[in-house]
């Protein structure tokens, strides 16, 4: 059994935001799989179905991003998940906009929805997938960019990035890590150069 939680903050004024591209990717995994609707739990909204034969749960943290740790953390207890299972889908302002990078562990590089779960899990080492945000504007405090929207072109850009992260993490479970990391990691380290 796994468990993908796709990191953002709840509320309306906070859709269509850089920090809820894990929603956004959460939300592609739960069209694309038919996951079941939704349901209150665990201080998240959580929805358990099938990919590529493996049990899912589904998690999105209703806490706001900076605990989100704390609700992953109780689904994986009551699901009896172990952090290997376990796969995160976030924005990060590190990678740029629209790239993917799937990593098998590391640091939480500032995040604090990343540093709420290390905390939480008590380790590093979880699998997770990284949705290029990109990098503030000069000028621009982290917290204020990390919450504005995006314009019309960079949301039908995020839109197809977001797809692709959920398909990055279905594949995770589908065909392991590595294979995961090879197919979706080199696609763009070759669109990046090519671009």
């Amino acid at each position: 059994m796994y468990l993908i939680a796709g990191l953002g903050n709840p509320g309306t004024e906070y859709e269509n935001t850089r920090h809820n591209v894990g929603f956004a990717a959460a939300r592609h995994l739960f069209d694309s799989y038919h996951f079941p609707a939704e349901r209150a739990r665990f201080q998240a909204q959580i929805s358990k179905g099938r990919i590529g034969g493996e049990d899912v749960i589904l998690v999105r943290p209703m806490t706001y991003m900076n605990l989100s740790g704390t609700a992953i953390r109780a689904a994986m207890d009551y699901f009896k998940i172990t952090p290997d299972h376990v796969i995160v889908m976030y924005d990060d302002v590190d990678l740029p906009f629209g790239h993917l990078r799937i990593r098998e562990k590391g640091s939480a590089g500032g995040h604090n929805g990343m540093k709420s779960i290390v905390q939480h899990l008590g380790t590093q080492d979880f699998p997770r997938v990284r949705i290029g945000v990109g990098a503030k504007p000069a000028g621009w405090d982290l917290a204020d960019y990390v919450l504005s929207h995006f314009n019309g072109e960079e949301k039908v850009q995020m839109e197809e990035t977001t797809a692709q992260a959920a398909k990055a993490a279905a594949a995770i479970v589908e065909k392991g890590l590595s294979a995961a990391m090879n197919e979706y990691n080199t696609k763009h380290e070759k669109q990046a150069k090519e671009a």
